[in-house]
């Protein structure tokens, strides 16, 4: 994997239990994730880990790979967190393996910050130069279009792909909401150095479909 990661970060004006079922539900998150076309359950244990089977379709051609989650709805802190691993053996998609988190930080004006730091190794070669910022952005994007939903109740399907580029409608999601790197730290660190202990935990999610 890269020597840094991807790190985003939004505050969110809406109940956390509302931010955690828009995210961790399956049919709700492809709503507003341009990352994915679908994610399909497959098994959960009684730990709570689920594996799943997801798609990316892009033109002439459909992603498929298999990935392992497990949530932390209950903790000292009051935060909740997702740890994720997920791979695909498809020799055209960009990412190959990765792992990464989601933290769920409630705040003292009442929003929820939803942060995700993740690392992934490249499909592509050096071509993840190119492709790395795009991912990055991809994500930021799909962050801030889940920040209108949960906060005006505008539905993600309202702001397909391409309204980035509806420049005369200020209230569209802009990736440039985001924050791309954690307070004082740097866009190019290590960001699963603050992953959840339960990242570390997941098995390898190869052969999960």
């Amino acid at each position: 994997m890269a020597a840094g990661g991807i790190y985003v970060e939004t505050s969110i004006r809406a109940p956390l239990e509302s931010v955690w079922q828009a995210t961790q539900d399956p049919t709700q998150h492809v709503r507003w994730d341009v990352r994915f076309t679908s994610i399909e359950p497959t098994s959960t244990t009684d730990s709570g880990t689920t594996r799943f089977v997801y798609t990316r379709r892009v033109p002439l051609h459909t992603v498929r790979g298999t990935g392992i989650s497990l949530g932390e709805i209950t903790r000292a802190d009051g935060t909740r967190t997702s740890a994720l691993r997920f791979t695909t053996s498809d020799p055209l998609s960009p990412i190959r393996d990765g792992r990464g988190y989601w933290r769920y930080v409630p705040a003292g004006d009442g929003a929820i910050s939803f942060i995700t730091g993740y690392d992934y190794s490249s499909g592509w070669g050096v071509l993840d130069v190119v492709v790395r910022p795009i991912i990055g952005w991809a994500t930021a994007w799909s962050f801030d279009r889940l920040r209108i939903w949960l906060e005006t109740g505008v539905a993600p399907e309202q702001w397909p792909l391409w309204s980035v580029l509806w420049f005369w409608r200020a209230n569209r999601p802009r990736a440039g909401r985001c924050k791309r790197k954690p307070h004082g730290g740097s866009r190019r660190a290590d960001h699963l150095s603050a992953a959840p202990e339960t990242l570390r935990k997941l098995a390898d999610p190869k052969g999960t479909a």
